[in-house]
């Protein structure tokens, strides 16, 4: 059994490349110089960040990097009440060092522009498509929600073996795809506290959103799971942690 301890490094760690991979292919790569990744490109850049770290951390930690993802998971009946807070923590921690050292990095170009938004979430003047603040309340609740739903299928002990870190990074994937033009996509509270921080002015105003949907989408999540599954407790194995909830 791995300590709390380990677990939180762990968790703080694969927040930090959420973040970092995420973010940056955002901020980096989005529009290098004229064909960049572009919407398809980041959206892979966040699906495979967490596939690789569900693969590299999943039987350490259970692989959250996410507080709505934690919380959820609690909801859900998969995750004990105790360690949400340590969890919550180290996921926060590691997206600020993730944001600061890609804030380090992309400084270095000439051409970086803080202004641009540093891959931070915003709504109405500050949403890529000018959404509003309830239209992108409802879409980070819905998407955190599906998001959950999606994790708890796919770590259930009933569900293929080893492929839940594919269903849970294609999900992210889609999650960005339909999110980006909305809010930036957030669907989590710490990946968007990191960029936020260094963003400032509008982006710590807008930040309450991105801690309150997720959060709320995420126990819908868990909740609507675990009414509608047999055994919703059972994992896979090296996937999820399996600790009780309290």
């Amino acid at each position: 059994m791995h300590s709390t301890m380990h677990k939180c490094v762990a968790e703080a760690i694969g927040t930090f490349w959420l973040t970092f991979a995420g973010c940056g292919s955002a901020v980096i790569a989005a529009g290098f110089p004229e064909v960049g990744i572009g919407l398809l490109g980041v959206s892979l850049a966040f699906g495979l960040s967490v596939l690789t770290m569900a693969y590299a951390i999943g039987h350490i930690s259970g692989c959250h990097l996410n507080p709505a993802v934690t919380v959820g998971l609690w909801a859900g009946g998969r995750f004990p009440k105790p360690d949400i807070l340590p969890y919550v923590a180290s996921q926060v921690v590691g997206a600020i060092i993730a944001a600061t050292a890609l804030y380090a990095i992309a400084t270095g170009s000439p051409t970086f522009d803080l202004a641009k938004g540093f891959a931070a979430n915003g709504y109405g003047a500050h949403s890529p498509g000018q959404y509003s603040m309830i239209s992108g309340f409802i879409a980070e609740v819905v998407l955190t929600m599906m998001f959950l739903f999606i994790i708890m299928g796919s770590t259930h002990g009933k569900a293929p073996v080893g492929f839940a870190p594919i269903a849970i990074g294609l999900g992210l994937t889609l999650i960005h795809l339909v999110g980006i033009p909305i809010t930036n996509t957030s669907v989590n509270p710490a990946r968007s506290t990191g960029p936020a921080l260094f963003a400032g002015g509008w982006a710590l105003a807008q930040l309450w959103m991105f801690w309150m949907a997720p959060l709320i989408g995420g126990a819908l999540g868990g909740i609507l799971y675990r009414w509608l599954s047999e055994e919703p407790s059972a994992q896979v194995t090296g996937i999820a942690p399996a600790a009780p909830a309290e």
